[in-house]
């Protein structure tokens, strides 16, 4: 059994793990990285990079069929032959040779296999051969398993070759139906998607479809899904599941049934913490790992969890927000340098308490950042609602012929700031990142009257909010 010391031993080699160890090798730390699967992790492979190229060839039609000029009618479809090629282009087949490689250029070790806790600061890695590898830390050791799917405990379900998004995403060959089961940011995508692809679509939603986004998000993109043929079905969930002899799923309701060639299960996530070896350091395997605001797992100084595993912004881009702020934290601890964790600084996940952004990649594009109305109220937040029609800023006229969209800003009128921003509509997604430092600069909106849009642009609904808001006065 081989042994090694490290400063940092990372175990999961997604963009989180990536990130933590190349802070601390920044900052002067050897560290290691453990992966079982690909360097690279589901963004990579089977998440966010494929999703969005399944989803870009509707996305661009569409814009193309609005567009007069374009030359491209309402008839037709997309190449689905070119859109799976595109997609294996992305994902590189599935290969992370080109991943490994920059591990290596960052100075950063890998060790292939399966890593579990086996005792403080201890990581015992297990190979595909049943080898073994003990890792030991000098100084941390940081999470960054992410998370699965994860299955209801629907009858039949499980034994029913369900997809999760993993399998939706890697698809060789499109089914000709497909009911998904959910109505959250995948369940929404990969309908898209797959409507776009020419199959029948049914969704079973529980509950409201984008439910923790504004209302205004979910009731676009649902009326959007219908108008694609989806087959929407509101407050209905499975209460069994078969694969049947000719290999068709049949999804068993309260007042009915649908058939399907396949079934997707998009109903959440769950930790990939079971086989982590929490229980050798007092920890409860299959759970969410709490963490301070440097993910610092609580009453731990060694252990640290990063990205989805820590559930506090499931979203790529947060967990490597969180990784830097980890990885740099984790070498000054190292140090014995001051930790700067207070609000909005160096070392603290800050942004992940209220200004998170995120985009919904459905037709149309949903954009939003910070807390809704109804959260922010929950919390006794006085705040005043500002809602625009997109359609009638100048520069949605010169976009496409009948631009529809929506924009909601959320104001904290105590402090007289942006809290919450959400755009609905082709494009949004370049508007994000606009209100976002916005939000987190915590820009007065009487300072905001200075920041002139451009015309004719989508942005122009920045002004339009602040004349619905109210000019102040010697401004």
């Amino acid at each position: 059994m081989a042994e090694d010391a490290y400063d940092l031993i990372v175990i999961g080699a997604g963009p989180v793990g990536e990130n933590v160890a190349d802070r601390a090798v920044r900052g002067g730390l050897r560290a290691v990285i453990v992966e079982r699967e690909l360097v690279g992790g589901e963004c990579s492979y089977w998440a966010c990079m494929p999703s969005k190229v399944l989803l870009r060839a509707g996305a661009a039609r569409e814009a193309a069929v609005h567009a007069p000029g374009a030359g491209v009618s309402a008839a037709g479809g997309v190449d689905v032959a070119a859109v799976l090629r595109r997609r294996d282009e992305i994902v590189h087949e599935w290969d992370d040779s080109g991943q490994v490689r920059w591990l290596h250029d960052a100075g950063i070790d890998l060790v292939r296999g399966h890593g579990r806790l086996t005792g403080e600061r201890e990581v015992t890695v297990t190979d595909s051969a049943g080898g073994s590898t003990v890792l030991r830390a000098n100084h941390a050791v940081a999470v960054c398993t992410g998370s699965a799917a994860l299955l209801p405990d629907v009858p039949g379900l499980a034994d029913a070759s369900p997809w999760t998004s993993r399998e939706a995403t890697a698809v060789r060959e499109v089914p000709g139906s497909l009911v998904i089961v959910g109505g959250g940011v995948v369940a929404c995508e990969l309908a898209t998607a797959y409507a776009s692809f020419g199959t029948s679509v049914t969704m079973l939603v529980r509950s409201g479809v984008l439910g923790g986004l504004e209302p205004i998000a979910g009731e676009a993109v649902r009326a959007a899904l219908r108008a694609d043929g989806v087959d929407v079905r509101l407050g209905v969930e499975p209460v069994g599941v078969e694969r049947d002899p000719d290999g068709r799923v049949l999804v068993a309701l309260p007042d009915g049934e649908v058939r399907a060639d396949e079934i997707l299960v998009a109903t959440g996530r769950t930790p990939r913490t079971g086989d982590l070896g929490l229980d050798s350091i007092g920890l409860e395997p299959g759970t969410w790992l709490d963490v301070d605001d440097t993910m610092r797992v609580r009453g731990s100084s060694w252990l640290y969890a990063v990205g989805d595993v820590n559930h506090r912004a499931l979203l790529t881009h947060q967990g490597k927000y969180q990784a830097r702020a980890a990885g740099d934290a984790i070498a000054a601890r190292a140090r014995g340098a001051a930790v700067d964790d207070g609000r909005w600084g160096a070392h603290a996940a800050t942004a992940d308490h209220g200004a998170v952004p995120q985009v919904v990649f459905t037709n149309p594009e949903i954009a939003a950042v910070g807390r809704t109305a109804a959260a922010a109220e929950a919390d006794g937040v006085a705040v005043e609602v500002l809602d625009y029609d997109l359609s009638w800023v100048a520069g949605a006229s010169t976009h496409a012929d009948g631009y529809r969209g929506q924009a909601r800003a959320v104001v904290d009128t105590e402090r007289g700031v942006l809290i919450g921003a959400t755009f609905v509509g082709a494009d949004v997604a370049e508007l994000l990142h606009a209100a976002t430092i916005a939000i987190v600069g915590e820009v007065p909106i009487d300072r905001l009257w200075h920041a002139v849009p451009a015309y004719p642009t989508l942005s122009e609904v920045w002004l339009r909010w602040l004349e619905a808001y109210g000019r102040p006065t010697g401004v």
